[in-house]
């Protein structure tokens, strides 16, 4: 599949066009920018055969099989539809909009024009997430009372975008929703109700720290927090009546050199590590590739993109509101 890349943001440069290139089933042939000399020269480091100084010209390239977005939030609704309505295929980076009403109006644009369209959670597709299911589902914690889940790093630069209110930043949008997706996802869930709290450093108009409760319908919690406020991890935890599963490295474990997840299992004073490598960067990109190559059904459809931004809607009125929210 040939794919465009709209925009030069520094995930698609160290992570997603790297993946690509590393995929069986794809390969980049352009890439856009706004700033003609810098789409040059990211093309010509990354040996990506066509620049474009402008997004409307690289959705015009009727080479182009499918794009990957990677622009900031605020801008995902405008350019997904029009790629859809130049019938690209679209991959979107998280959160892939940042309201219900939004995401709506971008699936029917993509369902008109008869094109694939999946938000970049790439985490999901690591082996290790299978493993902690297998091992829930064996009894091997016992009954599953909560989850806990937490991605964080340190960010003190007012001129990043995940700081800008008008580009939609904040912790939650940027990492916490990663927690949220991980929680419902190793449950299996959906919540009805969260509580949540965010604080907000020094000048800026964003959440820097957001902390909450999901509540589920049996009785389960899934506590999660995220901050650009404190020191960086990310990792969840489940705690049932025997032991406990825990994931260090949960969202990312590409950081590492191997590209290694582990899941620690401790039961009765024992522990034991299981070790899973996984490309999860370059699997998310094989399995969209081949879902648009073969006309496959998308593992992570419009439904459950649906569903996680009803959460995240969910976290964000209760934030406001100081009340527990349905979701």
């Amino acid at each position: 599949m040939r794919w465009g890349v709209l925009s030069t943001a520094k995930i698609g440069l160290t992570q997603v066009i790297p993946a690509i290139q590393r995929s069986k089933n794809g390969r980049v042939v352009a890439i856009a920018s706004r700033n003609m000399e810098n789409a040059k020269n990211v093309a010509k480091d990354l040996e990506i055969d066509t620049a474009y100084g402008s997004y409307e010209e690289l959705l015009d390239d009727s080479s182009i099989d499918a794009v990957y977005i990677p622009l900031p939030n605020a801008l995902h609704k405008e350019w997904v539809i029009k790629a859809a309505e130049k019938k690209k295929h679209v991959l979107c980076e998280k959160p892939v909009a940042v309201s219900l009403e939004e995401l709506k109006e971008m699936t029917d644009a993509c369902e008109r024009n008869g094109v694939k369209f999946m938000e970049a959670f790439m985490y999901q597709f690591h082996p290790q997430h299978e493993k902690v299911k297998d091992l829930i589902a064996e009894g091997v914690i016992g009954d599953v009372a909560m989850m806990r889940a937490s991605f964080t790093f340190f960010l003190n630069d007012s001129s990043n975008i995940r700081l800008s209110e008008d580009l939609a930043g904040g912790s939650m949008f940027d990492v916490g929703c990663y927690a949220l997706h991980s929680i419902r996802n190793i449950l299996n869930a959906e919540p009805v109700s969260v509580y949540a709290a965010q604080s907000n450093r020094g000048e800026f108009q964003v959440d820097t720290t957001m902390a909450g409760v999901m509540h589920f319908a049996d009785g389960k919690l899934g506590i999660f927090d995220s901050s650009f406020d404190v020191d960086g991890q990310n990792i969840y935890e489940i705690a049932g009546s025997k032991g406990r599963i825990t994931v260090p490295g949960s969202y990312r474990p590409d950081e590492n050199e191997n590209m290694e997840g582990n899941v620690i299992v401790e039961v009765n004073g024992e522990r034991t590590v299981h070790k899973f490598p996984g490309d999860q960067y370059k699997l998310m990109v094989e399995h969209f590739a081949e879902a648009v190559l073969e006309n496959k059904e998308l593992y992570y459809d419009t439904e459950k993109m649906t569903n996680q931004m009803k959460v995240l809607e969910a976290v964000y009125r209760s934030s406001k509101s100081k009340q527990v929210e349905n979701v």
